[in-house]
């Protein structure tokens, strides 16, 4: 286990999560000590971190993501490593750590010290800063990992369009921004009316309203609009999108806004030949995870960075994952510490 004595820290900023007795949870920056760390290789300093849905359900007492109060959540974090007990990372490294157990059960990103098992983290990859890093962050992720499946089904700007559902959301902005950057022609469904400039200027060739993508007709098959999707919704949206994907096309899910159920007949999986990919990111294996990563450095870099993010400082992150649980967040929210 990691000790303080290497580099003389007692105490740092944290947010700290506490049940009252009322039952409800309030958030707060507070002083922790460096020995109330879980144990670990790797000690990194944390200088940036990024809002994610999943913390803001764990900052208000969902147990389904975190089980003990008080917590430090953060499920995403970018540092430099101050201490290893690890062969491959050595202090002064610039490492990202996103997905695993950090942030849920593991006290996360929200601080200034984060300790974790060295298989958690990743180099910084060397196109990208520490705070782009955040900006993918895991919503970044896994977009990216929904374009790695389209890359590997043989999707090619030229097949034809492709459609993201929750467009204006931290997952959704980012993939509009990854495929326009890479050259695709990207339809962007959402649900609030005053994104369609925001995701124009990120790339979007075409903004619909959610209406467009909730056909209550129970058709079997719908009219060809798009040869990919990647839909944040669930429910009836993802059935319509799969319904009026076009032939060999494919459809990855990461979300369940609408609803965990999907009602579907199998007709556009055995006419059109459809393939449903669902995305789980926080697991990706580590040789899966640096390719998605060196995609995302690389063919798929957006371009609009500073038009998909805003930085806030550790004290103002409470309110903002309130308006994330309202949806009333667009793009990334980014956190320096």
């Amino acid at each position: 286990m990691l000790t303080n004595s290497k580099t003389n820290i007692q105490t740092f900023k944290a947010l700290v999560v506490e049940e009252t007795s009322e039952g409800k949870y309030n958030a707060a920056v507070k002083d922790k000590l460096i020995t109330d760390l879980p144990q670990g290789e790797l000690l990194i300093k944390v200088l940036f971190s990024g809002l994610n849905y999943k913390d803001a359900l764990s900052a208000s007492g969902y147990k389904g993501i975190t089980r003990r109060y008080p917590h430090t959540p953060g499920i995403d974090a970018a540092g430099v490593v101050v201490d290893s007990e690890n062969s491959d990372f050595s202090p002064g490294d610039e490492v990202v750590v996103t997905g695993y157990d950090l942030g849920m059960n593991t006290s996360g990103g929200f601080a200034e010290y984060i300790r974790v098992p060295a298989k958690w983290a990743v180099q910084k990859p060397v196109n990208l800063s520490l705070k782009e890093c955040m900006i993918v962050g895991t919503s970044g992720f896994t977009a990216a990992s929904a374009v790695y499946e389209f890359i590997k089904h043989g999707i090619q700007p030229q097949s034809g369009k492709i459609l993201v559902t929750g467009a204006s959301g931290a997952v959704g902005s980012m993939a509009v921004a990854m495929l326009a950057g890479a050259g695709y022609r990207v339809i962007a469904s959402s649900g609030k009316t005053g994104a369609t400039t925001f995701l124009k200027e990120l790339g979007a060739e075409e903004v619909i309203g959610r209406d467009e993508v909730d056909d209550l007709s129970e058709r079997p098959l719908l009219p060809p609009r798009w040869i990919a999707a990647l839909d944040t919704v669930g429910g009836n949206t993802l059935s319509t999108v799969i319904r009026s994907t076009a032939e060999r096309g494919i459809v990855a899910n990461c979300g369940m806004l609408a609803s965990n159920k999907l009602d579907v007949s199998v007709f556009p999986f055995i006419l059109r030949a459809i393939r449903l990919v669902g995305i789980a990111s926080a697991e990706t294996a580590m040789s899966r995870r640096l390719e998605i990563w060196n995609l995302i450095s690389g063919k798929i870099k957006p371009s609009t960075f500073d038009k998909i993010h805003r930085i806030i400082p550790l004290h103002e992150v409470p309110g903002a994952l309130r308006l994330m649980l309202n949806s009333s967040v667009s793009g990334k929210i980014v956190v320096e510490l």
